[in-house]
């Protein structure tokens, strides 16, 4: 392993046990007073709770079985768990400040362990509620109107599919749905703008069976995203380009008159080379060009080079579930979702039909989206 990756899980492994440590101080102190025994197992438990996220994401880029995916289920679970417990041990330290000095100390004290109590419950229900709303796919029809559209794709309908993320959780029984809504939706050309797996070791070709059925009239196009890069971009390209999927890898493609341009992830971090790559293409003043860029920044350099849409994932609508949202917002601001300008570019910015980490989502929903050009 290269240098970064290790320090990276160095920090996140870290701030998961000040996270559990924190936790579990929090339960010690509010709930009624727990024998040593019992006090010294719930530290143990959070101790070997603190690890088992990491420990499953690095078993699950090495191998694909029951045993391992069953334990990744339970770390993601647990891990998605974990962030609102956490939310909660915070909302607990804070009512109990504004009890220090709204009521007698002995009420205060009597007081925790019944703060504690619905603070968990609701936190379980709040997981609940996550993986539920995860699995409720949404339908999201947008209406595009494109500077110098040829007249052929006027009313015609395109399928934006975003961060399927497929591996341990989404499998293929997860692509055999998505592919089945979206050959109702019987789109002309199917996008697929990065993140369409997780990076865990899987057999591509199967997993992504169901979606190699479909039959769009002008194809499918893909640019990878970061997750196609922790598990292999090239095992991941290679698998697509033997079903019929067009991979763009810094490509451009023309069809019906519309230059189809993809630049993946790995590219998309060096911007003078982006920049090369795009204006190389001569788009600006051109057909209506559509760029595939799996994360929705560098929004000058396309908009100089005349990309006339831009076309992303990567955020999931908001990072997913809360607290994330208000970061995610943070960093991409109102292209963090949905259909947005930038100068004479438009861009849209799907919030994708998968989930990373902890299958639930709260603050944010999946879809799937379908384009028409006007």
């Amino acid at each position: 392993m290269k240098a970064w990756p290790i320090l990276a899980i160095v920090i996140v492994q870290s701030f998961l046990c000040i996270a559990h440590w924190f936790m579990y101080r929090t339960w010690i102190d509010f709930w009624w007073p727990m024998s040593p025994p019992a006090t010294l197992g719930l530290r143990f438990t959070f101790v070997l709770l603190s690890f088992v996220f990491i420990v499953a994401s690095l078993l699950s880029f090495r191998f694909s079985n029951r045993t391992v995916r069953t334990f990744y289920w339970f770390g993601a679970l647990w891990m998605g768990l974990a962030n609102f417990l956490f939310v909660g041990a915070g909302i607990a330290w804070l009512a109990d400040l504004v009890l220090r000095v709204a009521v007698p100390a002995a009420t205060r004290l009597a007081d925790r362990p019944y703060i504690a109590g619905a603070l968990v419950a609701i936190s379980i229900a709040t997981a609940v509620y996550g993986v539920v709303n995860a699995r409720m796919i949404r339908l999201r029809k947008v209406t595009l109107q494109l500077p110098n559209l040829p007249e052929c794709w006027r009313g015609r309908r395109a399928a934006l599919v975003s961060d399927l993320h497929l591996g341990h959780i989404n499998g293929y029984a997860f692509t055999r749905r998505i592919a089945a809504m979206v050959r109702d939706l019987d789109p002309a050309i199917i996008f697929l703008p990065g993140d369409l797996f997780d990076g865990s070791k899987v057999d591509p070709l199967r997993v992504i069976a169901p979606l190699l059925e479909l039959n769009p009239p002008l194809g499918m196009y893909f640019v990878g995203g970061n997750h196609e890069e922790f598990g292999g971009a090239e095992e991941y390209e290679a698998a697509l380009r033997s079903g019929g999927i067009r991979v763009l890898h810094n490509e451009c493609a023309e069809v019906d008159g519309v230059r189809i341009v993809g630049v993946a992830y790995g590219p998309s971090t060096y911007p003078l080379q982006m920049r090369t790559f795009l204006e190389g293409l001569n788009l600006k003043g051109g057909p209506a060009s559509i760029l595939l860029n799996h994360v929705p920044n560098r929004l000058p350099l396309a908009e100089h080079a005349g990309v006339s849409l831009q076309l992303s994932g990567h955020t999931h609508g908001g990072g997913q579930i809360f607290p994330f949202n208000y970061i995610t917002r943070r960093a991409f601001g109102k292209f963090t979702y949905g259909l947005q300008r930038f100068g004479e570019m438009q861009v849209y910015t799907s919030s994708g039909a998968g989930t990373w980490g902890p299958p639930m989502r709260v603050g944010t929903h999946s879809e799937i989206v379908l384009l028409t050009f006007a």
